[in-house]
């Protein structure tokens, strides 16, 4: 049921509702549903030198659905254990039908996976397709019932295998069906990028966090330890980065990444001043959406120069 407060903030004029909605929607985030088929295709391009067009689309599809699954799930999870209750651009309190949005958000893992499935059968090996069912099962352990092991901190470790090595092996071997380790430098990039998302995100949502009892890293670290860990976070990406262009044969043009750091640097400079003001600080993950997209396009782009 929504609350009283909640009812009153639904509604609000229709500007208000609009901007519910738009941040409801999420549309920014769905780049880390993008970003790592983008790089695991980009890699088998350069390797191979052409682009398998069909599973491309399937899978980009694929992945934009199976995260619409995720987040609307994830709001269902949270209605139920009451730490959304001031979350007023949430689904279902912006709806008020749970049910409705549990089922809309299981339709839309259904389609994902029938063109995951798509893939593996047109090139009759269920590789993939298994690989994302992996990805899908964590994913599900975030938050839903009975893991909820989001709430034991682990949302980011989990996080980071599910967007970072997983997922674009996944895309990889869907163009090539083959392994590489070469993979391996961009997956930690994209997955530390994607991490940051997940971590920032819990900035201005301590007290509920709290008071539901989810123990993420910055209620575990305080604001202020994990701004310095998103700054460190950022120092390994671009340290990263320049090690694997030096030493492990990533492509020179992948420095290309380089041009996102004033996006880190903004996003540093205003967790150190903002750390523990709620309102200031609730769109840091934003920022470090911009971070993930730009770099990642960048790095992508690098292995097609």
């Amino acid at each position: 049921m929504q609350s009283d407060t909640v009812k009153r903030v639904i509604e609000a004029n229709s500007k208000d509702r609009f901007r519910l909605w738009w941040a409801a929607i999420k549309l920014p985030m769905y780049s880390v549903a993008v970003m790592p088929i983008w790089l695991g295709s980009a890699i088998a391009w350069r390797q191979t030198g052409h682009l398998q067009l069909l599973p491309f689309g399937l899978f980009l599809s694929a992945a934009v659905l199976i995260l619409v699954w995720l987040n609307l799930s994830n709001d269902v999870f949270d209605a139920e254990t009451g730490i959304d209750r001031h979350k007023y651009h949430s689904v279902v309190n912006l709806t008020g039908k749970k049910e409705v949005i549990f089922g809309l958000s299981n339709l839309c893992l259904g389609l994902g996976l029938v063109a995951i499935m798509a893939i593996s059968w047109w090139q009759q090996d269920a590789t993939v397709f298994v690989m994302v069912l992996l990805c899908c099962a964590l994913g599900y352990s975030y938050q839903g019932p009975p893991f909820r092991l989001g709430y034991l901190g682990l949302g980011e470790p989990i996080c980071f295998v599910c967007f970072g090595p997983l997922a674009i092996a996944a895309a990889y071997y869907s163009q090539t069906q083959t392994w590489s380790s070469s993979i391996l430098p961009v997956a930690v990039l994209n997955g530390l990028t994607t991490t940051l998302i997940l971590f920032c995100s819990h900035f201005h949502q301590v007290a509920d966090d709290i008071a539901a009892g989810k123990r993420s890293p910055v209620v575990r670290l305080g604001t202020a330890r994990s701004a310095q860990f998103v700054y460190g976070g950022c120092i390994v990406f671009y340290a990263w980065l320049v090690a694997s262009v030096v030493w492990l044969e990533v492509p020179w043009p992948t420095l290309l990444a380089l041009s996102s750091l004033p996006w880190a640097i903004y996003l540093c400079q205003r967790l150190h001043h903002f750390h523990a003001v709620p309102e200031q600080i609730k769109e840091s993950k934003f920022i470090a959406v911009q971070l993930h997209f730009w770099s990642s396009l960048l790095l992508g782009l690098g292995y097609v120069l």
